[in-house]
């Protein structure tokens, strides 16, 4: 039976559209322009990074990123804040805390992302990411390390993420059950995709989880 269910940040938890659109404008081009490309690499199962290559080519990321940081050391820039947290996370977080279910976050995200998820007080029982481990998606280290922390066997965690291919194939192939979100454009591609049909839900919101999982709890 599941007894843990573990979250993916990106477009699982955070609304990515205003780093995106903050992307665009520093970039120099239109916000539905940067989107458009974003899309596409994910059509074509390509990094997001490569978006980047498409829309000003040759552009050092990391060095623009610390200019950046130069220029407006107060803004947001490419982190979030808890502005951008979907309206159906906390509620349905601490829905399944009352189910007695185990809710950890678990993602690929920089080391910033750590403490912009803490401060928001989510009503979960740890937050871990990427860089912290130093191990990211799809890595099988990365869902072991899932796996260590919840100490959980893995056929006790439901992994949630909008990705088939960093999120629930992986998860599922280190023994985890699987949840699908139709969320952000990788979520909404990869769901209609025969692949999808290996997770064991697609759900189009996290507040689903509850009625899903109660009687198997």
């Amino acid at each position: 039976m599941i007894r843990a269910v573990v979250f993916d940040v990106g477009e699982t938890l955070i609304d990515e559209t205003r780093i995106w659109s903050r992307w665009a404008d520093r970039l120099g081009v239109t916000r539905l322009t940067f989107m458009g490309v974003l899309g596409g690499m994910a059509a074509l199962d390509r990094s997001h990074r490569d978006a980047f290559e498409v829309v000003r080519p040759g552009l050092d990321v990391r060095a623009e990123m610390e200019a950046w940081r130069r220029e407006e050391p107060e803004g947001l820039r490419e982190n979030f804040d808890v502005e951008d947290l979907y309206p159906d996370v906390r509620g349905s977080l601490a829905e399944l805390r009352t189910l007695g279910f185990q809710v950890i976050v678990a993602g690929n995200q920089p080391v910033q992302a750590y403490d912009a998820l803490v401060a928001m007080e989510l009503p979960v029982d740890a937050i871990y990411t990427s860089a912290g481990w130093g191990l990211s998606k799809p890595q099988p280290g990365f869902f072991a390390k899932v796996a260590e922390v919840a100490g959980r066997a893995p056929d006790e965690i439901l992994y949630v993420g909008d990705r088939l291919d960093n999120d629930v194939l992986p998860a599922a192939r280190a023994g985890m059950r699987t949840a699908l979100l139709r969320r952000g454009p990788w979520g909404y591609l990869h769901a209609d995709r025969p692949e999808s049909a290996a997770c064991d839900f697609v759900i189009d919101g996290l507040g689903e989880l509850a009625g899903l999982l109660d009687p198997l709890s």
